[in-house]
């Protein structure tokens, strides 16, 4: 049988578990939608059933792991989550090396696509890449120098938490797929004969996908959407400017898929915001590896401690 190296992305809708050869390199992928009623019981049957699986075919030399929460590295246990139940404190590393004894790779899922677009994708040319991820939630990740930031667990570049006002709106809670989402349904509920209302009358969750189309077709509330999400999210972006300095700040996660719209504004919105001393300020750019950044980082960290 042949090698195989084994990468997984738990976040808060989708798990993806990747295999890679001998080389590093990606060649098959299983993707999962999650149960938020299961939630980490759910993921983790996958999980379980697909590594019984594959290890009927290949022998595994080592799993990675990219977390959508605060984890402890060295414990090997997630220290949160904010999407999903049955996930605080648990001992993942420990639980898979019962399943399979081979090392375990525990990360932050955000680091680990940070890690994934600083070597692979938008941001291999930089020596400083700043990551944001707009899925779920909204994480980030800060790879210097081909290494990932590391600070004082459980977190890092927690930029998901940064308050936007005094009254403790987050750059989660404004920027994050889910606020997208529940600013749509809010126009809708106003506006029930409107371009979005019409665009998402099939549905059911996840409507921020429809939200690119509508500008597309010059809907006026969709672009406020875009404009008001493009402002906190470039404000909040403009205090890891201050702080880190990075050569560049990468757009990642399903609210990246906006393109070039929500580029140009975060941009602008990110030098409005930025003391006149450090202008033009980094360039923002959107990801290239798509869904594949956080596995990708995963068997880029797996790597770097096993290869």
């Amino acid at each position: 049988m042949q090698n195989c190296y084994i990468g997984i992305e738990i976040g808060g809708t989708k798990l993806q578990i990747v295999l890679a050869d001998d080389s590093f390199i990606i060649n098959r992928t299983f993707r999962f939608a999650v149960d938020r009623v299961l939630a980490a019981a759910g993921i983790r049957e996958h999980i379980a059933q697909t590594i019984t699986n594959i290890s009927k075919e290949y022998i595994i030399k080592g799993i990675s792991i990219g977390f959508g929460g605060p984890v402890d590295r060295q414990a090997g246990c997630i220290a949160k989550s904010h999407q999903l139940s049955g996930w605080d404190g648990f001992n993942i590393s420990g639980w898979l090396k019962q399943q399979v004894n081979v090392p375990v790779i525990l990360e932050n899922d955000a680091n680990a696509a940070a890690l994934g677009e600083a070597l692979k994708g938008a941001g291999r040319n930089y020596e400083h890449v700043f990551y944001v991820t707009l899925g779920s939630g909204a994480g980030a990740g800060m790879v210097i120098n081909g290494q990932i930031y590391h600070g004082t667990k459980p977190g890092e570049a927690e930029i998901g938490h940064i308050r936007l006002n005094g009254e403790g709106l987050t750059l989660e809670d404004s920027c994050s797929g889910w606020a997208v989402d529940k600013k749509i349904r809010t126009v809708i509920s106003q506006k029930p004969d409107g371009k979005l209302a019409q665009l998402c009358a099939d549905v059911n969750g996840g409507e921020a996908k429809m939200l690119l189309t509508a500008l597309e077709q010059g809907d006026a509330d969709a672009l406020k959407i875009l404009n008001d999400t493009a402002a906190d999210l470039g404000f909040g972006l403009s205090h890891a400017v201050h702080l880190f300095h990075p050569d560049i700040i990468v757009l990642g996660g399903g609210l990246s898929l906006l393109g070039e719209p929500l580029r140009v504004r975060v941009q602008n919105a990110i030098r409005a915001n930025t003391m006149t001393l450090f202008l033009p300020g980094p360039g923002v750019v959107i990801a290239e590896l798509g869904e594949l950044a956080v596995p990708v980082g995963a068997i880029e960290n797996l790597r770097r401690h096993i290869g």
